[in-house]
């Protein structure tokens, strides 16, 4: 965020949004650009990213299922719309506490123990902590007590589409991002790195509520990815995780998706087209039995 707060105010903030007496480092403008740039950032990647998912990889069959809601895009747009405010005031100040340097961030790419394998190192770090913190971040929202209150919400989308993964209570969104902020402040981290992995979980969310399953088949038991999601969707206790399906299997929450056995919600949609094709060529047949009198008894 740094950087990315330094070219702003070169090119954007300072010459055409503030004073020339507000200095660049004074904290509340600091603040203030946060919020500009994470609530823009936020709302052109969603739309752009969702829209373009939509029109392109999304399987417009899937509107047909029966567990797909009226105006549901229209639904899912209203309540990221509302989530996405919440979600920028309250991660804004933990940005700011970045930039001002109160985390354990860094520039460096080859400080560290490990020298230019330091990057990967940390990487690797990053995602098993966010992987594990994420799963049970994702699973105490389904408590009882926390479930209808909070997460509930996501879940009214049983057949998600792009437009999903922000449709969500802010309290729901504020729970599941808020480890990506925890390990900077615990580890070393490469700023520019996290940065990447903002804008790679912003597309991951918008992939793993497309359906669309287009993993390598080796890879398919390891990554969490659409068909896993899909399923946590419809069935709710199942397939936790973030990145991947280590924790579901270490904790018991795993389950194989139906998608992966032929029964997701696409197949639902095809054998339901099915049988109703099915049940309309057996009354144009027995129409046309009966039009043409091959039932009628013969005297």
């Amino acid at each position: 965020m740094e950087d990315i707060l330094y070219m702003s105010d070169k090119y954007f903030y300072t010459p055409y949004i503030y004073p020339e007496w507000w200095p660049e480092d004074d904290w509340k403008r600091q603040l203030m650009s946060i919020l500009i740039f994470t609530w823009m950032g936020q709302y052109t990647m969603y739309f752009v990213m969702g829209l373009l998912d939509y029109c392109f990889v999304y399987d417009h069959r899937l509107k047909e299922h029966p567990l797909y809601l009226k105006n549901q895009i229209k639904l899912e747009i209203k309540y990221a719309v509302k989530n996405m405010i919440f979600q920028g005031a309250t991660f804004g100040p933990i940005f700011l506490l970045e930039v001002r340097g109160y985390s354990r961030l860094h520039r460096d790419f080859s400080r560290g123990f490990f020298g230019p394998l330091n990057p990967l190192i940390e990487i690797i770090g990053f995602v098993i902590f966010t992987d594990f913190t994420n799963y049970w971040f994702h699973r105490t929202l389904h408590h009882r007590l926390i479930y209808k209150h909070v997460h509930k919400q996501h879940h009214m989308w049983k057949v998600p589409t792009p437009f999903s993964g922000y449709a969500l209570h802010p309290l729901d969104g504020f729970t599941q991002g808020i480890s990506w902020h925890i390990y900077p402040f615990l580890f070393p981290f490469n700023s520019k790195i996290l940065m990447g992995f903002f804008f790679f979980v912003l597309m991951w969310t918008f992939s793993i509520h497309d359906n669309l399953c287009v993993l390598p088949k080796f890879l398919q038991p390891i990554i969490n990815g659409a068909a896993h999601h899909t399923d946590h969707h419809m069935f709710y206790n199942y397939n936790y995780g973030q990145f991947t399906t280590l924790w579901d299997r270490v904790f018991g929450s795993y389950r194989v998706p139906g998608t992966h056995q032929g029964k997701g919600p696409v197949d639902d949609v095809i054998a339901i087209k099915a049988k109703a094709a099915g049940y309309q060529m057996n009354g144009k047949r027995n129409e046309y039995i009966n039009g043409n009198g091959h039932n009628k008894k013969v005297e």
